[in-house]
This record gives structure tokens, sequence and C-alpha cells, in this order.
């Protein structure tokens, strides 16, 4: 959230150059035709750009009109009041952003860096594009750019357009093509679907979320943590949307693995079944918002997996909604393909600020480490402390390096209906059963 509201008033002193006000002229004069005429052809682009890139955010509830509509955001209430939870001085975090030994740790610096708007912030993101040896933390930087905004961040995307990596190289337009014209670009390469998979696409997801956690019984106290999207996979679970052709308007699966959560190895399997509707107006593409509400075994102690304080099982509801595009070069049995998808979504949580007290960052951001939660449940709700809110994007990817985008490529455990899957046979392990099981004793 904060990332999406840093450096919003520059690009309002754009607009205010770009938009006659009330003491400026409304019609351009002869003099100033003839200035425009006169300019470089660098100066041309500067000015396109910035004219683009301030159009990009224009939305009519935000201008005038009742405040019901455009001031009702509890995440933004939150981020104002809150207190920030990682308070390692900023030189700290630059440096870190560019040396810790820990990929996760490198993103996290670097959102983090990045959320407090600091004035060289999209330097230091540039730096990070051009020599970070992770290519995850390299698009998660670029998409730290995007949520920058502004004249600099497409001049800044501009210049990865040609990179080596065809992934950068296409995260850069997209990003750009956004605040540009608010839609993506894609390059041209063709895709590849594999045939005997459960799902039509297994799209990676990106997702940078606030943690609000509420510090006091009068709700006076809150602070806040920001996880980048390497640092969010690591607690939660990388997700996947996976969407098939003849259900994708109404139904979704969310597939997500933790790693290193279980003490022999296995993967943490938690699948989450979205249903919805899809505003279908437009051909290429959907707007959409969907629900879930599974059931989960909540664990007590604030840490999955981790059953020492009891376990509850309860149903727990997540919301997300946005945008995706289809690319009508990509065919699936004579469909048109997902090519990217974008949005937002909130939840409640968990966190056992008892058991995480005086721990290190790094310590914190660990493997299950926050759980997902519920205010209707007589005992989960009067644990519940966080709310969740976040942006998501994701799109399809050529994951072995062979010049074709992979469809369905990825590896997720979950059956069409959100069950466990651990073999991919398209079978659930039990029936009924989304997540590796707890063991339930309240």
């Amino acid at each position: 959230m904060a990332i999406d509201l840093c450096n919003k008033l520059e690009l309002k002193r754009h607009a205010d150059a770009l938009v006659p006000g009330e003491n400026q002229p409304k019609v351009v004069s002869r003099d100033d035709r003839d200035g425009i005429d006169n300019l470089n052809p660098e100066q041309r682009k500067i000015l396109e750009l910035a004219y683009q890139s301030t159009l990009s955010y224009a939305d009519p509830r935000h201008i005038v009109g009742d405040p019901a509509a455009w001031a009702s955001d509890f995440g933004y209430a939150l981020d104002r009041v809150s207190m920030r939870l990682d308070a390692r001085p900023s030189d700290r975090l630059r440096q870190e952003a560019l040396s810790h030994p820990d990929p996760v740790m490198r993103e996290q610096a670097l959102y983090e860096y990045v959320d407090r708007n600091e004035k060289d912030a999209i330097e230091l993101l540039c730096q990070v594009v051009e020599h970070d040896r992770d290519r995850q933390v390299r698009w998660d930087a670029l998409w730290a750019i995007e949520k920058l905004g502004g004249l600099r961040a497409i001049q800044v995307l501009q210049n990865f357009q040609n990179d080596a990596d065809p992934e950068i190289a296409e995260w850069a337009s997209v990003f750009m093509g956004e605040l540009q014209t608010g839609d993506p670009v894609f390059d041209n390469r063709e895709c590849r679907y594999t045939p005997g998979r459960t799902f039509d696409e297994t799209i990676f997801l990106l997702i940078h979320c606030d943690l609000y956690i509420r510090l006091d019984d009068a709700n006076q106290v809150w602070g806040k943590l920001s996880l980048a999207p390497q640092g969010l996979a690591r607690v939660y679970g990388q997700a996947h949307a996976c969407p098939n052709v003849e259900t994708r308007e109404r139904q979704l699966v969310i597939a997500k693995a933790i790693s290193g959560l279980h003490a022999d190895g296995s993967l943490h399997i938690d699948n989450y079944l979205f249903r919805g509707f899809t505003e279908r107006t437009c051909p290429d593409r959907g707007n959409f918002y969907f629900e879930s509400q599974v059931k989960r075994p909540f664990y007590l102690s604030g840490k999955a997996d981790d059953p020492s304080q009891g376990v509850r099982d309860a149903l727990i509801g997540f919301a997300r909604q946005g945008c995706w595009y289809l690319d009508n070069r990509f065919k699936i049995r004579g469909a048109d393909a997902i090519r990217y998808v974008r949005g937002r979504f909130q939840g409640w949580g968990y966190t056992n600020l008892q058991r995480l007290a005086g721990k290190s960052l790094e310590e914190i951001i660990q493997p299950g480490n926050g759980i997902l939660s519920t205010l209707h449940d007589p005992v989960t709700g009067l644990l519940t402390n966080v709310f969740i809110s976040g942006t998501f994007k994701g799109k399809l990817n050529d994951w072995d390096g062979d010049g074709y985008i992979d469809l369905n490529s990825r590896d997720v455990y979950a059956t069409t209906e959100g069950e466990v899957d651990s073999n991919m046979d398209g079978i659930p392990d039990v029936p009924g059963l989304s997540c590796c099981p707890g063991k339930p004793i309240l």
C-alpha cells in the first residue's frame, strides 16, 4: 500500500503543469505551439511520456464527489497511522538490499527502503535490476519501479526492455505499458502447452502486501510490516493461479506450497478454491471479483504446523479482485489463454506477538510464521489481530529457457476443486482436504 502511495505528490505536480488550472490559460497560444514545435526529439518524447503517465492515473472517483466512494479504504487509513515494525535505519536497508547473501532478505530490504520513499529509491532499484544475481529479485524490483510511477519510472523501465533475460525484458514492457496506457504490453514469443495436466494454465504470482497489526485492545496502536513478494512466499507459500478455460470466469484455484515448514522436508500444500463473477464486455480481458472460504487447521501457536497450543478447524475467508488479459495468439482448445493477471486482495491473519518478540526480521520471515484467520469463529476471532492488504501480478513465463512461453508446466498439487493432489493425477489424496492436515484439538 505505502509503496503505491509514494511519489504521488510529484505526479500531481506533473499533472498541474500539464492541465490548465484556475489561473492558467485554457487555450494553447501560437507561441506555445511554436515552442512545442521547436522541441528536439528527446524533449518531445519526455513531454509525451509525462502526458501519458498523467492520463494513466486519472480516476474519476479520486477527483470530485462523495468521499464514501474515494476515501473508504481501510488499508489506506491504517497506513497513515501505523508505526513501522522494521526499525532498521535506511542506510542499513540500502546496504542489505545490495549485499545480503539471502535474495529474500535483499528484496525485503529493498522494498522497505522504497516504502519509505527515499529520494534515491529509483536509482537503487535500477542498480538492483542491473546487477542482482537472482532473476526474481530483478523482476520484483521492476515492479517496485512501476509502483513508484511517474515519468522517471517510465524512462527507467524503457532501459530494460532489451535485457538479455527475456522475462526481465517482458516485465519491463508490461509495467511500462501499464504506466503509459493502463494496459500491459507483451512480446511476440510463442507458447507451449503441456498435455495431461490438471490445469490449462499455472500462472506464477508476485504478491506484495502490508500486514497491519493491532497492538492494543483500544484499537489506537497499530504496527505495519510490509512483505516483499519473496518474503511473503517464504512465510505464506508461493502461489500459482490455476484456471481452466471452461470454468475460469466463475471458479479458480490458488495453489500454494511452502518449503521448509515440515521437519521431513516435504512441501506444505495449501490450496484455495475461489468463486465469483467475471465481467466480459471487452473481448480481450475479464474484470473479476472472487471469494474463497475454505476449512483450515488454525494453529493457536501462531505458527503453521505447530500444534503445541492446540489446533482448531475454522473456515478461512479471503477476497481478490482484478483483471486478466487474454492473448489471441495463445490457444487452449480454441480459446484464448490468459497471458497476464493483476489485482488486489485482502483478508485476516493472526500473529503471535509474544512468540516473535525480540526476534530479528530474518527470524520472523520464516515458513509458517504467520497464519490466515477469520473473525467469524468464537476462538480464532478473538485471536485475529492482522489486516492483510496487498496487490498481485502474474504472467506466463518461459521456465525452461527453450524460447517458448510455458502455459501450464509449473507443478501444482491441487485438483480442480482445490483438494490436495500430491502426485498431480487429478484425483484428491483425501476428498475434501485442501491443505496438509492438522490435528484438531479444540
